[in-house]
């Protein structure tokens, strides 16, 4: 497709990503880029900015870097901290988080905010597009502000106001951007059909749906991923409680049973989005989401079950325990809302000494995991990196490895 008609006036960026330096944005820039689009990297993250601008990626993500450096090279991909920047642009998206409070609720007027900042640098001829994760309803009344915005102003706009949501497993976006299918929906047909073109670019199917449907596809996208999780995690609990190896029961489930296929392993499930996203749906629905609070229950009470276990056959005071793993997922290095940190806070209010490590996180006092293995009576494996797998562990160390990565002694 070629967008050099669309942009005219507009013609410095095809695209502005406001949030561009994160881990929706930036991908999502690169990946345009990478295609022969002009693209703007909108975001006030300094240290990210002069990595990024260096060719290195901030974060981990796979095939993204000698993207980076060819798009850049090419002069394909540029950043601002100018918040002008985006009135340059035929498409602006925008990818920033989407908060919840301290009781797990949605932050709405966060976004509504965001929109109100921005207004002044928006033009009627561009198509806005959101990509955060948002609540039921967010972009209706986005919709509703931006033309009350106007009106105040004393003019008539139509905007062009879309949404098509990411649905990207985190550190694999280049990958996904090009297999996997895109939601669009928009307010008008002729928004749907601009954010559409855009889309088809790196998409290999375009599916077209009302907003709110949009809006909830994302949202029961991950909250069913989380009561997936909370559902192996209640299994693993309550074999455990029978003296059982729930992976060996897990294996027996699955093999040659394609019914069951897809369950997966156990393990602590956190992470930025799932978690927040099923409160999210769970706040919108009057906190009737059952399912949705009893998964959150599950997941984020599987630390303290594993301590408790642990309790009962030793005294933590006296006990050196090493985690292995402080990202929230497996080969990234993201450690927002990891349960790790919880376990290892919950072992030192039991008066345990930690020792924490990561093949992938940057973060102060981490050691290495041969440090781990030399040092600790009790190793438990809080992500499944592979650098984990076939490890040599003392003899007189206890692993508890719920993942099941691992064939050590003294599993538990």
């Amino acid at each position: 497709m070629n967008l050099e008609a669309a942009v005219k006036d507009l013609d410095l960026y095809h695209v502005a990503i406001v949030g561009g330096l994160g881990h929706v944005g930036l991908p999502l820039g690169i990946v345009f880029a990478s295609k022969g689009l002009k693209v703007c990297l909108y975001d006030l993250n300094k240290s990210a900015a002069e990595k990024v601008g260096r060719g290195e990626m901030p974060f981990v993500e796979y095939g993204a870097e000698p993207l980076l450096n060819e798009v850049l090279q090419k002069g394909l991909l540029k950043i601002s901290d100018d918040v002008s920047s985006i009135s340059r642009a035929r498409y602006v998206i925008i990818a920033v988080g989407t908060p919840v409070d301290e009781y797990l609720n949605p932050k709405t007027r966060v976004m509504l905010d965001l929109f109100e900042k921005l207004h002044p640098y928006f033009s009627p001829e561009q198509t806005i597009i959101i990509r955060s994760t948002v609540c039921p309803n967010t972009c209706k009344q986005i919709y509703s502000l931006l033309n009350n915005l106007s009106e105040k102003q004393g003019k008539k706009a139509t905007w062009k106001l879309a949404y098509c949501p990411e649905r990207i497993i985190q550190g694999y976006s280049v990958k996904e951007l090009g297999i996997l299918p895109q939601i669009v929906s928009a307010f008008t047909e002729e928004t749907q059909g601009s954010a559409s073109r855009l889309f088809e670019i790196v998409s290999p199917k375009i599916i077209k749906t009302a907003v709110t449907e949009a809006e909830l596809v994302k949202l029961f996208c991950n909250a069913y991923r989380y009561i997936v999780f909370a559902t192996t995690n209640q299994f693993h609990m309550i074999s455990h409680k029978l003296g059982v190896d729930y992976n060996k029961v897990r294996a027996a489930m699955v093999e040659g049973y394609g019914r069951a296929g897809d369950l997966p392993t156990a393990g602590f499930t956190a992470g930025p989005c799932l978690l927040k996203d099923t409160m999210q749906l769970a706040a919108f629905d009057s906190n009737q989401f059952l399912l949705g609070h009893s998964a959150m229950m599950i997941n984020e009470g599987l630390p303290n079950f594993v301590i408790d276990d642990l309790r009962k056959r030793h005294d933590l005071s006296k006990k050196t325990i090493g985690i292995l793993g402080m990202a929230f997922k497996a080969e990234i290095d993201d450690i927002r809302d990891s349960l790790a940190f919880k376990i290892a806070k919950i072992l030192k209010f039991h008066g345990a000494k930690v020792l924490c490590s990561d093949e992938y996180a940057k973060i102060p006092n981490l050691v290495s995991k041969e440090e781990i293995l030399k040092s600790c009576d009790i190793i438990i494996i809080g992500v499944p990196h592979s650098a984990y797998k076939g490890l040599v562990v003392p003899p007189n160390a206890e692993v508890v490895d719920l993942w099941g990565i691992t064939t050590l002694p003294n599993h538990t």
